[in-house]
């Protein structure tokens, strides 16, 4: 592409090679410019250096990288996240975790909760958003996505306690009224991996990498960990794959935690399963 490429022409010439929708969303990344400023005046021009990066980012486009890595940012829940590769993009399916959580959260005066694997934070940072009074920690084992988490923080103008480390290792003998994880749950060789923009993904995020596994294994950590750093009555939430709520349900009451139940997500999928630490 020239310098002298007008937006709509470069816009039509992308449109046939990845789609309309996600051109627009490119162009409006390397230009600048919104919606309707691609509708209203498509002789615009493309400077050489917008029209370099676009091409750069169109190629990638074509090649599988996801979009919201070319754009460097997603939405959830209607908020703007940053999002790097080392993190996680964002998913619809995250959404039934917050709210569940948010319903347990808002029934506290000033509740605890911690998150772990935090990734880009977006599970802390909207229960710090939407239940002001809680005192939130995100506990995540990758320097890179922590800082993602941290700018998204800023972002969004809330204070969460950010530590590096592994699961629970961080946490001390702290208790917490709520604990909250997506955490890697994808079975070591699953085709899925390969699939849908996957492999640009952070792997260990997705997949505990246990050969001939079953996914299940971070799930497992949180569990038997949990009800040690749960004040009585709080609760557990953990999201996972969409055929594994009956194991994990069963992992749950063996552990011995009480009200054990499943929430499906927008899809009717048992999407998150959970369980409260019995009150003594």
């Amino acid at each position: 592409m020239g310098g002298t490429e007008q937006i709509g022409a470069a816009w039509r010439r992308a449109s046939q090679r990845i789609g309309r929708r996600d051109a627009r969303r490119l162009l409006e990344h390397v230009g600048a410019c919104t919606h309707a400023d691609l509708i209203a005046h498509p002789e615009r021009e493309l400077s050489a250096a917008q029209s370099v990066q676009f091409a750069d980012l169109l190629l990638r486009c074509e090649a599988g990288e996801p979009l919201a890595y070319l754009l460097g940012s997603a939405f959830f829940k209607g908020l703007e996240f940053a999002v790097s590769p080392a993190v996680l993009i964002p998913r619809p399916d995250t959404e039934v975790l917050v709210d569940e959580a948010l319903k347990r959260a808002q029934a506290l005066t000033a509740p605890r909760i911690v998150d772990l694997g935090s990734g880009s934070g977006i599970i802390a940072i909207l229960l710090a958003r939407l239940c002001p009074s809680a005192a939130v920690t995100a506990v995540e084992l990758s320097a890179a996505a922590l800082e993602c988490a941290r700018v998204n923080a800023r972002r969004h103008s809330v204070q969460i306690r950010f530590l590096e480390g592994d699961w629970f290792g961080p946490l001390g003998t702290e208790r917490f009224d709520l604990i909250v994880s997506n955490p890697p749950y994808v079975a070591d060789g699953d085709p899925h991996l390969q699939q849908n923009g996957l492999p640009f993904e952070p792997q260990d995020a997705l997949s505990d990498g246990v050969p001939g596994g079953d996914g299940l294994a971070c799930i497992r950590t949180l569990i038997q960990g949990a009800r040690k750093h749960l004040l009585p009555g709080g609760w557990l939430l953990i999201e996972h794959g969409y055929d594994q709520a009956v194991e994990v349900r069963d992992l749950l009451r063996a552990a011995g935690f009480a009200e054990t139940a499943s929430w499906r997500d927008g899809a009717a999928i048992e999407r998150v399963s959970g369980g409260r630490q019995p009150i003594r």
